[in-house]
């Protein structure tokens, strides 16, 4: 990437007009996708990223520009162009060495996805395929791709340090699109991880995952349209922390929070749930999609309790935000390149476990929607008020998972639904997603157990509830 001594020469630049602290991101990354449609080889591409970015930070004031070039004019252009927002005197002492900073390391694959033989991916690809189109002829269109990912990147800045971070990351795709009269329903698997080979032949069982997204799409295809009202919602584990991720995870992070902009900002201490929830994030659990060794200012991760009990106890805070709060930065930076200037994101973030099991809960629900899995959805951030569409759901009635329905649509807000859950499972598990916001689309994954919230709003073609 670049030498420590144009890094040097490039901060000293920077940070001649008044400047409190520079930072540079270099980053050098690999993009590999291969895909099998209907049983065929449809595509394989590779791609490189390369490039600098550059930030310079004054107070709460910052200045951003990046590069794909990174030649030491380039780079001393791209220097001046920015020190030039700032028109002061010096404040920082130049820089003359870096001090490479250790850290641990989170993601540990046995076998990385790199080393693997591009045709025996395409074979796997293959098996898995004929595995979702031979299951009904109703399925019109079956696709399996592998996802694979290599991040490598270093960090310098102003203060003399030096940060150094690899990540290798894959995801597998399943994806079938069924067709009846008219009707069309698609459903999506993408499970994906920074474990390596072994996760995806060892640790998951690929064909009986597409065996039940096939199942899952035919049924669904068959199912009664969803009612609409306001009555109780069971949400499933795993992909159903999507909501807490969106409508609740984002008011919690400090660019929003910062500006004042979250409708959770200034409450900390407060209740804002109901005592049986407490939430985390957490960047350290080993291999795991949304992990990191180091976050993209230099900092060491660490698992962040964002609710205890009901009561909010944080936000994911990082250096620059960190400014405006009077709070430190807790490891919490992230971005998709070096094109985007990092801030605050979430990484594994999720509802922790309760007491209750998945059968208890079911049992104890008289009428309900169970939404189990979703698909798409759209928060505002200002206000939390929020939607999500159920790609898979059922009709709860007297403690039993009855009938299928489609189409159902959760309208709510972030506020209200983290005070009217008021059951929460003990079957915690994740579910792996790409997460947009001002610094690009990041590896995140979302989660929980099953909870029941007492009353929402559903949307639905189906007429009422009680009909069913």
């Amino acid at each position: 990437m670049i030498s420590k001594k144009l890094a040097a020469e490039v901060i000293n630049v920077a940070s001649q007009t008044g400047a409190d602290f520079v930072e540079i991101f270099a980053e050098n990354s690999f993009n590999t996708y291969l895909e099998v449609e209907n049983g065929k080889v449809e595509e394989t591409r590779n791609s490189n990223i390369s490039g600098v970015g550059l930030r310079l930070l004054k107070g709460t004031q910052s200045v951003y520009g990046s590069t794909g070039d990174i030649s030491r004019k380039s780079l001393l252009e791209l220097a001046k162009e920015l020190s030039a927002s700032f028109n002061g005197q010096k404040q920082i002492e130049d820089v003359k060495s870096f001090k490479l900073k250790k850290h641990k390391n989170f993601n540990t694959p046995s076998t990385p996805l790199t080393s693997i033989p591009t045709e025996k991916i395409i074979s796997l690809l293959k098996e898995i395929n004929s595995v979702l189109s031979s299951h009904d002829k109703r399925i019109v269109k079956s696709t399996t791709a592998m996802i694979i990912k290599t991040n490598d990147n270093e960090i310098f800045n102003s203060k003399g340090l030096m940060f150094k971070n690899y990540r290798e990351y894959g995801r597998f795709i399943i994806e079938s699109v069924a067709s009846e009269n008219g009707k069309i329903e698609t459903r999506f698997d993408g499970p994906a991880t920074q474990g390596g080979w072994e996760f995806f032949t060892k640790t998951l069982d690929l064909k009986a995952l597409a065996k039940e997204n096939a199942e899952k799409v035919i049924l669904m295809l068959q199912a009664k349209e969803a009612p609409s009202g306001k009555f109780p919602v069971i949400i499933g584990n795993g992909w159903g922390g999507v909501i807490f991720h969106e409508a609740c995870g984002h008011q919690l992070e400090a660019t929003s929070v910062a500006k004042g902009m979250s409708v959770f900002s200034g409450k900390k201490g407060e209740q804002i749930a109901n005592p049986i929830v407490s939430a985390y994030d957490d960047p350290t659990i080993p291999n795991e999609w949304g992990s990191f060794n180091v976050d993209d200012e230099g900092n060491q991760p660490v698992k962040h309790e964002l609710i205890k009990n009901g009561i909010l106890t944080g936000y994911l805070i990082d250096d620059f935000n960190g400014r405006r709060m009077n709070e430190a930065g807790n490891g919490a930076s992230r971005r998709q390149s070096y094109k985007y200037e990092p801030t605050s994101r979430m990484s594994n973030t999720y509802i922790a476990p309760g007491k209750s099991t998945p059968e208890e809960i079911i049992k104890n629900t008289k009428l309900a929607l169970y939404a189990v899995s979703f698909g798409g959805g759209s928060v505002n951030p200002a206000t939390g008020e929020f939607n999500f569409g159920c790609s898979e759901a059922y009709i709860v009635k007297d403690g039993k998972i009855t009938e299928p329905v489609r189409g159902a649509t959760l309208v709510g807000n972030a506020r209200d639904i983290l005070m009217h859950i008021d059951m929460v499972g003990n079957d915690l598990a994740l579910g792996q997603g790409m997460c947009g916001s001002s610094s690009g689309n990041i590896p995140v994954n979302v989660g929980q157990p099953t909870i029941r919230v007492d009353e929402i709003v559903v949307g639905g073609r189906g007429g009422s509830i009680y009909e069913f």
